[in-house]
């Protein structure tokens, strides 16, 4: 707009041709707002507040006479009071930038000589802190006149122009920390070698464990495969020997099946026979006896009423024989009358027989004897 100024934010706004409030001042400051500003009657000039760095690089003696180059950099810029902006502005306004590096630098190398110059080599190699804040307190005044500050001053390098004093300044202790590095680096490589031998050592164990583990698997994975391979084999000779078992049992069974038909068809029939001989033999016996006595009394009816009363002890006989015969019975009680019903209708038969052969006898004999006081007499 015209006739109205806004500064940059890094920027003071110098204003001539008016009169300023600030200590007759030759220019009114405007700084971070904007003001109306009268043309034809007034000028607006602007200061630049941002930062500049300034590089110096500057050849010093120090007190032993050895010349050091020393290089350092300030950063610097207008202070931010009225004050500061008014010697700025009276002193840098037309070339501000080249204009304030050269004075600044110029302002910094002189202090910077003045000071190395009052120490020697070692002190400022080992005390380089307190050379840089020397120079910066020494500093201070001149800059805050021509409306500077500085931000920081920081030196960058310092070397003897290849004197080789600094070297041989810092070869003893390159010598000893050589040494400590080298001692260091040796112990660095045994503990390396130790520990790489432990490397080796525990891989070798590993190897070692893991080569067991590896036969045993394989022990027990053949164990398993021999055992699943006999499996069958094992299986079926146990169901063969099941096998035979079942058949032995059978055949054993068969054979006393076998004993007992032998027994039935053959032992019991000829014991059986041979009782029924020894029966027949004894009633044979017995029949003879009776006949003798029936035939001394010449009585058919006394021997009918003999062999009657002879019946139950022939049969009686039978059953004492058969009591201490050894004899099976299948079938139980009907075995037993089934016995003796037999030896009972054995009996009869004999007595029947019996009949037959001594009647005839008897009616044949009885004319030849005569009785003398009632007993029979046989003639010749």
């Amino acid at each position: 707009m015209l006739g109205y100024y806004v500064p940059e934010p890094d920027e003071a706004m110098l204003i001539s041709g008016a009169k300023s409030d600030f200590d007759d001042a030759p220019f009114v400051v405007v700084v971070g707002h904007g003001k109306w500003v009268m043309p034809f009657f007034r000028k607006v000039r602007f200061l630049s507040m941002a930062l500049h760095e300034a590089t110096i690089r500057e050849v010093c003696v120090t007190t032993q006479g050895i010349q050091l180059n020393v290089r350092a950099v300030i950063a610097h810029k207008v202070g931010n009071d009225v004050a500061s902006i008014v010697n700025a502005g009276q002193r840098f306004i037309s070339e501000q930038e080249n204009e304030m590096n050269q004075l600044t630098g110029q302002i910094f190398s002189g202090h910077l000589r003045s000071i190395v110059g009052s120490m020697t080599v070692e002190q400022i190699i080992r005390e380089r802190d307190t050379l840089a804040r020397q120079v910066l307190d020494a500093s201070k005044r001149e800059m805050g006149s021509i409306g500077l500050v500085v931000d920081s001053f920081q030196i960058q390098s310092i070397d003897d122009m290849d004197s080789g004093y600094i070297t041989a300044l810092a070869a003893p202790n390159i010598a000893k920390v050589q040494r400590e590095a080298a001692v260091e680096r040796a112990r660095a490589d045994q503990e390396s070698a130790k520990a790489q031998q432990e490397s080796l050592r525990n891989q070798a164990d590993y190897e070692r464990e893991t080569a067991i583990k590896r036969a045993a698997i394989k022990a027990e994975t053949d164990k398993a495969n021999a055992e699943a391979a006999q499996a069958g084999p094992l299986a079926q000779a146990r169901v063969n020997q099941e096998v035979i078992r079942e058949q032995s049992v059978l055949a054993q069974a068969q054979a006393e099946l076998r004993e007992q038909e032998l027994i039935s068809e053959v032992v019991k029939p000829a014991e059986a026979e041979a009782l029924r001989r020894q029966i027949i033999a004894e009633a044979e016996a017995k029949a003879v006896e009776i006949q003798s006595a029936a035939a001394a009394q010449h009585n058919r009816i006394a021997l009918d009423q003999q062999l009657i009363e002879a019946l139950p002890t022939l049969v009686g006989e039978v059953a004492k024989g058969l009591s201490t015969a050894n004899l099976t019975v299948y079938n139980g009680a009907e075995g037993v009358n089934e016995i003796m019903t037999g030896v009972i209708t054995q009996g009869a038969a004999l007595l029947r027989s019996l009949q037959d052969q001594v009647a005839p006898t008897l009616v044949d004999g009885s004319a030849d004897e005569h009785h003398v006081n009632g007993t029979p007499v046989r003639e010749n």
